[in-house]
């Protein structure tokens, strides 16, 4: 396809030239950016790289992350082009890419005609922005490659082509179908190793998703966190204002999550079905169930669903793939993987509310809710403060509290042979040492329970310890961490005071403290 005109975009003023990357000062991060700073600076980093040829990024994460915020923003501070790809039919696709790529480049009309997707790609990457790189947006990619499969071969080939003296050109892809996106890097896929950025886009931590939604009471933010997450694009979909205090908790999930109305109530169904991997919905909703209802090794996971051992790992290995389900090795044995569910949402409806689906669309809020509490309590908030826990180790604890700078935390289960016993350990954080050895540096306990922990609690993480250092797996020094959602008995604290090896840490300091 040959273009009577010349393929140009009007190039940025004010940029500088330094060690193969340009600057541009109208690129700092957008004011109404909430948090992000690190992927905003990754991608203006790719933006700006210099050098001849194409360049690719991808973007992936969950639907709802920011992702098209963030890009968008990407491409208007930088001239770049944007395309965010529908469902919808190829010659759809195509004619939708082709008025968009028409405006952009203002050509007589506003609409280019393209008769296939290498005439479009050819048409994005000739792009030229004076002498700095041309930034191209392709969003929802994963849309585009359901009835064009051919388009990965068609940019590996044109990003070859362009390495030597082609327009500079930065592509970024950009998908919400996480299975999708990291296939295309995998294996023989026609973009492997074409790719100089691949960004996971991921929910908030728990502290910053606090301050996204205004709650300053840990207890409430936690509440919140476990039923949400740190997905930001929630508090756009959920009417109700968010609760400031517990006794608004109950009412803002009967006017938000858990009205049949809203938006979110079947929110678990539609992440399942935006993964097309995921084909066998009922077989993928009972092992993400069975895994809810607090099964988490594989030979539980298959006796919950009814099926033998080995039928349940195609399913769990697709929903780690989606980013539905997160495989925990055991600390002490790798081989003993521990699964968990990755999304709170996910989890949420599972336990409460597909366990009473007919009430919630009854709109008999309070008697679901009533029976749906202790299953909450047990299931929703008992594995979320776990997880937590683990959070606040490995991000927010200092050194001194976790015995060492942390490099990795995970759980593990301890047996004890002479009691016939399994201990759970629900925080085992590991330091790297000089000489490259690793090493338990802390080991914790995290039960979300309406009572006080007290002295028993310490005597049986300390009967943990015993028996790891006489394995030679922990030392008399080893950090022994208890977290209480209640608080400590006044025991507790006397003992905890007297002693450098024990750490108290409630809800207050997960959230403020280090």
């Amino acid at each position: 396809m040959r273009y009577p005109y010349s393929v140009t975009a009007s190039p940025s003023t004010n940029l500088t030239y330094t060690n193969f990357t340009w600057y541009n000062p109208n690129m700092d991060r957008p004011t109404e950016l909430f948090d992000r700073e690190a992927e905003w600076s990754d991608l203006v980093d790719f933006a700006q790289q210099g050098g001849p040829g194409i360049r690719l990024a991808l973007v992936r994460g969950r639907r709802r992350q920011g992702k098209s915020f963030l890009l968008r923003r990407l491409a208007e501070r930088s001239g770049g082009f944007y395309y965010q790809a529908l469902e919808q039919e190829q010659s759809q696709a195509l004619d939708a890419f082709g008025t968009a790529a028409g405006e952009y480049l203002d050509v007589p009309g506003g609409r280019l005609a393209f008769a296939g997707w290498e005439d479009a790609i050819r048409a994005i990457t000739d792009i030229r922005q004076g002498d700095k790189p041309a930034l191209v947006v392709i969003d929802e990619f994963p849309y585009l490659l359901a009835h064009s499969p051919e388009l990965p071969s068609l940019l590996q080939r044109r990003i070859d082509a362009s390495r030597d003296s082609g327009a500079a050109v930065r592509l970024i892809l950009c998908g919400s179908a996480l299975s999708v996106m990291a296939n295309l890097l995998v294996g023989t896929q026609a973009l492997r190793g074409r790719a100089s950025h691949d960004l996971p886009v991921g929910t908030f931590d728990y502290r910053t998703a606090g301050q996204f939604w205004a709650i300053d009471e840990p207890k409430v933010a936690f509440h919140v966190h476990a039923v949400l997450g740190g997905t930001p694009g929630y508090r756009d979909l959920v009417s109700a204002k968010a609760p400031t205090r517990m006794g608004d908790f109950v009412r803002w999930l009967e006017h938000g999550v858990l009205n049949p109305a809203s938006a979110m109530f079947r929110e678990d169904d539609y992440l399942l079905s935006e993964e097309r991997a995921l084909s066998d919905r009922a077989l993928y909703h009972a092992v993400v169930g069975a895994i809810a209802a607090g099964n988490t090794s594989q030979a539980n996971i298959a006796a919950a669903v009814g099926r033998e051992n080995r039928a349940v790992q195609h399913p769990l290995k697709a929903l780690e793939e989606a980013g539905f389900v997160a495989r925990d090795d055991d600390m002490f044995k790798r081989r003993r993987p521990i699964y968990r569910l990755a999304d709170p949402i996910v989890r949420f409806h599972h336990v409460v509310t597909r366990r009473d689906l007919a009430r919630f669309e009854d709109r008999r809020f309070a008697d679901a809710w009533a029976d749906a509490q202790p299953r909450f309590s047990t299931h929703v908030l008992g594995p979320h403060f776990e997880q937590l826990a683990r959070d606040f180790v490995f991000k927010f604890a200092s050194p001194v509290t976790t015995g060492g700078q942390v490099s990795e935390v995970g759980a593990a289960i301890v047996n004890d042979s002479k009691a016939r016993a399994q201990h759970e350990l629900d925080v085992v954080a590991m330091v790297r040492r000089g000489s490259g050895a690793t090493e338990v540096a802390a080991i914790g306990e995290a039960k979300h329970t309406t009572k006080m922990r007290t002295i028993a609690d310490l005597d049986r993480l300390q009967t943990i310890r015993a028996l790891l250092i006489d394995r030679g797996q922990a030392q008399a020094v080893t950090k022994l961490l208890l977290f209480s959602a209640t608080g400590f008995d006044r025991n507790l604290l006397a003992a905890a005071e007297a002693r450098e090896d024990v750490e108290l840490i409630d809800l207050e300091r997960m959230y403020r403290g280090a």
